[in-house]
């Protein structure tokens, strides 16, 4: 196993262990904070993977093994956080995605009852012209329970990590070529 790859599970497992921890603080605490500590330890775990392999190599590399270089630590990565959200939604938590669908359907019935909201709510949609304000509710509440569920969850978050993943390989590997390890 490569440098990179374990410097990624190294992190993905630090991601794991601050999640926890947050769990336990408060079940139901905003998402934020663990968006902000995936966002931070993805970049690390890039970059200092790829500056590792970096100082290790002997012969010269061109940009794109470094790019993928780079991209096998957000793999690893990736993969591992993607598993521990699905887990920690379909098994840990499950009642945090009850949650946030109880938050998004008192938010619609909240919209849906003052009168200018309703009016911007029928004029985005011409099927709402002809309907009751009940079956608007009933219609605008299918969205998010489609949304808020673990596997949905999972594939968002392990779609955006890995998009993330190959923009930080890219930027990380430049930076690195251009100012790091900067011939003289």
């Amino acid at each position: 196993m490569g440098e990179a790859v374990k410097i990624g599970l190294i992190s993905a497992a630090i991601w794991v262990l601050g999640k926890t921890v947050m769990y336990f603080i408060d079940p139901l605490m905003p998402i934020t904070s663990a968006i902000y500590l995936n966002i931070f330890l993805l970049l690390g775990a890039i970059a200092f993977g790829l500056y590792r392999t970096m100082m290790r190599e002997t012969e010269e590399s061109n940009t794109l093994n470094d790019i993928k270089n780079g991209m096998k630590a957000g793999l690893s990565y990736s993969v591992v956080v993607g598993a521990s959200i699905y887990l920690f939604y379909a098994v840990i938590n499950p009642g945090y995605n009850e949650y946030q669908i109880a938050q998004m359907d008192e938010s619609i019935t909240e919209a849906v009852n003052n009168p200018e909201e309703l009016a911007k709510i029928r004029k985005s949609n011409e099927a709402f012209e002809v309907k009751t304000k009940e079956e608007i509710i009933a219609e605008l509440k299918k969205g998010p329970r489609s949304f808020f569920n673990a596997g949905s969850t999972f594939t968002l978050s392990i779609l955006a990590m890995l998009l993330l993943s190959t923009l930080y390989s890219i930027l990380v590997s430049l930076i690195l070529r251009k100012v790091v390890f900067k011939k003289a």
